[in-house]
C-alpha cells in the first residue's frame, strides 16, 4: 500500500454534505481497489460550524486544516445566516484558510465536456474541445488591500475605498505557477491586468514579463487587458490556454468563463499554497457552486462538481494523475450515456439524483478499472 494520505473534508453547508458523500464514496472505492489508503476526518465550516460553534471556523478546524495533506470543502453559506455580523458569516471560514494557508494561487479548469457541448450559452463551434485554465492570484489585490473603509466626508455624504495593491514577490509568485502550469499544457501563458489605466497592472506586466524573459523563454507570453479578455472569452475562448491575472479580474473572469461550459455544477477548483522544501503545497479544493440551499436535502445537487475536485487533488497534491484521469474519463463516459442530474438535462430525458450519480459513476470506475 502507499502511504497514507491526511485529507480533511469540510463539507459545509446547503448541498456541501450531500455531493461530499459522494466523494467519500469514491475515496472508499480507492481504498479498496486502487491500492491508496487516506485518512479522512470531517469538520464545519460556514454556517454549520457557527450553529456548533458560535463561529465559522474555529481554531481547532483551522489546525486541522494546517497539518492536513490536502483540504476538501463542499459550500458555505445561505439566507440562515446572512444577518449575522460581518465577522461571523460562513464566508469568513472559507476566507480564514484561504489566508492563514496562504493559498494564494487559486486555479479554475473551464472545460466542456463533449457531451454537454449543447448545455453552454454559447454556438457549438465556439466551445467544443474547450480546455482553459485561469490562475487568479487569491491573497492580495483590491481585496486586502489597506487602506479600505467608509467614511464620512465633511460635506456629509459617504465615501467607500479600496486599495488594489500588488508587490513584485506577490506578482511572481504566481506568474511562476502559470508558467510551470503552461508548461504541462500548450507553453501559451496569456497575463490580464489593465495596464493602460492601473498602475498596479503597469508593475503586473512588467513583474510578469521580465520573468518569462528570465526563466521561462520556451512559453509564449501574451498579455490582454482584462475588459479585452472577458470580450474574447465569449468571442474565441478556445485562443486561451493558461490565464494569469490577479485577484478581482480572475474573479470576474473565471466565473465568465465558467458559464461557457453550460453548468457551474460541472466547475472544480483549486487553491494552492507555495512549495515546501519537500515540494509539498497547501492546497483546498472546493466546487465553484454555492451552497444551493433551495435544492439541500432534495437528491438534485449536481455531484460531478466536487468530484471533479477530488481529481484535481490527487493530481496536484498526491501526484496521482492516472486516478486523476480515471475520474475524469468516469465523468466523460455518464455524461455520454445520458446520466444527468436536473442541471444538465437533456429535454424529454429522466434525470439522476445526486446519490444515483455517485453510484453510476462507482460502476464506471469499476469498469474503466477493468479494462
Amino acid at each position: 500500500m502507499t502511504a497514507n494520505k491526511k485529507l480533511l473534508v469540510l463539507p459545509g453547508d446547503g448541498i456541501g454534505p450531500e455531493v461530499m458523500d459522494e466523494v467519500e464514496r469514491v475515496v472508499e472505492w480507492l481504498d479498496h481497489k486502487r491500492r491508496v489508503t487516506f485518512s479522512v476526518e470531517r469538520g464545519l465550516v460556514g454556517g454549520s460550524a457557527y450553529d456548533a460553534d458560535g463561529t465559522p471556523l474555529t481554531d481547532a478546524t483551522m489546525d486541522k486544516a494546517q497539518g492536513a495533506d490536502a483540504v476538501l470543502l463542499g459550500a458555505v453559506g445561505g439566507p440562515k445566516w446572512e444577518t449575522l455580523p460581518f465577522e461571523h458569516r460562513p464566508e469568513r471560514g472559507l476566507l480564514r484558510l484561504r489566508k492563514e494557508m496562504a493559498l494564494f494561487a487559486n486555479l479554475r479548469p473551464a472545460q466542456v465536456f463533449e457531451p454537454l457541448v449543447d448545455a453552454s450559452s454559447l454556438k457549438p463551434e465556439l466551445v467544443r474541445g474547450l480546455d482553459i485554465m485561469i490562475l487568479r492570484e487569491l491573497t492580495g489585490g483590491v481585496y486586502f488591500g489597506e487602506p479600505r473603509g467608509i467614511e464620512t466626508l465633511p460635506n456629509g455624504e459617504k465615501r467607500g475605498f479600496n486599495t488594489q495593491s500588488y508587490t513584485t514577490s506577490e506578482i511572481e509568485r504566481v506568474a511562476r505557477v502559470g508558467f510551470e502550469l503552461a508548461r504541462k499544457r500548450s507553453n501559451k501563458l496569456c497575463s490580464v491586468e489593465k495596464a493602460n489605466v492601473m498602475e498596479s497592472g503597469v508593475l503586473w506586466r512588467e513583474v510578469v514579463q521580465a520573468l518569462g524573459d528570465k526563466d521561462y523563454p520556451d512559453v509564449q507570453l501574451s498579455h490582454m487587458y482584462a475588459d479585452n479578455c472577458a470580450m474574447q472569452l465569449v468571442r474565441a475562448p478556445k485562443q486561451f490556454d493558461v490565464i494569469v491575472t490577479d485577484n478581482l479580474f480572475g474573479d470576474i473572469l473565471s466565473d465568465c468563463a465558467a458559464m461557457l461550459t453550460g453548468s457551474l455544477g460541472m466547475l472544480p477548483s483549486a487553491s494552492l499554497g507555495a512549495a515546501d522544501d519537500s515540494g509539498r503545497r497547501k492546497a483546498l479544493y472546493e466546487p465553484v457552486h454555492g451552497s444551493a440551499p433551495d435544492i439541500a436535502g432534495k437528491g438534485m445537487a449536481n455531484p460531478l462538481a466536487t468530484l471533479l475536485s477530488f481529481a484535481m487533488m490527487l493530481r496536484y497534491s498526491f501526484d496521482m494523475d492516472e486516478d486523476a484521469k480515471l475520474i475524469e474519463q468516469g465523468v466523460e463516459k455518464l455524461l455520454a450515456q445520458g446520466v444527468r442530474t436536473p442541471d444538465i438535462r437533456l429535454e424529454g430525458t429522466p434525470t439522476v439524483t445526486t446519490q444515483e450519480m455517485g453510484r453510476a459513476l462507482i460502476a464506471e470506475l469499476e469498469k474503466l478499472a477493468r479494462d
